[in-house]
């Protein structure tokens, strides 16, 4: 069992542990951070490193709150524009076709809470590169830290190690490699080889 942060489209390093765990525990009783994977993820675009940010109610009053009740600010028609940068961006890659329509359940279906929609992602990830998609939720904060602890995944500023490999990405040829964004990138990019991919960097 390996403890995790649920997070939007987790980054490769997230993955590069998940698929090396017979079940994953999800940290959903701690505080919600700024600035972390859990509302957002990076893809490449034509123009480079590009952000897709879930836009979250934050509460009134200096009290925190907690994963698991972390509200989406819905007036904006975010869905709808991620689901069109993800379109720009991987219209042409070799299997952005193979899972378009899976992905569009996710930018057509109305969510309330933050963690439903990052549990849904990690969900349709596990389907698409066929790996063990069991997972728990922890029922109080600090429970199960004998596990191995990724949590510290979540945040962007973690330099993931291992992430050695490379593999062909869009725009590589204009901008470089680009390592640690989305499992989107890799997964539109390399298909069922993603987790030869993920394999490779553990």
């Amino acid at each position: 069992m390996a403890l995790f942060i649920p997070t939007y489209f987790a980054p490769i390093s997230q993955y590069s542990e998940i698929i090396n765990t017979d079940e994953v525990l999800f940290e959903v009783h701690d505080n919600f951070q700024k600035q972390s994977y859990r509302n957002r993820c990076y893809i490449f675009n034509t123009n480079g490193k590009q952000l897709l940010n879930i836009p979250v109610k934050h509460p009134n009053s200096s009290s925190r709150k907690q994963t698991k009740d972390t509200l989406i600010e819905n007036a904006t028609h975010w869905q709808d524009q991620h689901f069109k940068s993800l379109k720009t961006a991987y219209r042409n890659s070799p299997f952005f076709e193979f899972y378009v329509d899976d992905i569009a359940n996710i930018f057509e279906k109305k969510y309330t809470y933050l963690h439903d929609i990052n549990i849904d992602t990690f969900l349709f990830v596990s389907e698409a590169l066929q790996i063990n998609s069991n997972f728990k939720k922890t029922s109080s904060y600090g429970e199960f830290l004998e596990s191995n602890d990724f949590r510290n995944l979540a945040a962007i500023k973690t330099q993931p190690k291992n992430l050695v490999e490379s593999y062909i990405q869009m725009f590589d040829d204009k901008h470089g490699f680009l390592p640690n964004l989305s499992i989107l990138d890799l997964l539109f990019m390399e298909g069922p080889n993603a987790v030869s991919f993920l394999e490779k960097n553990v």
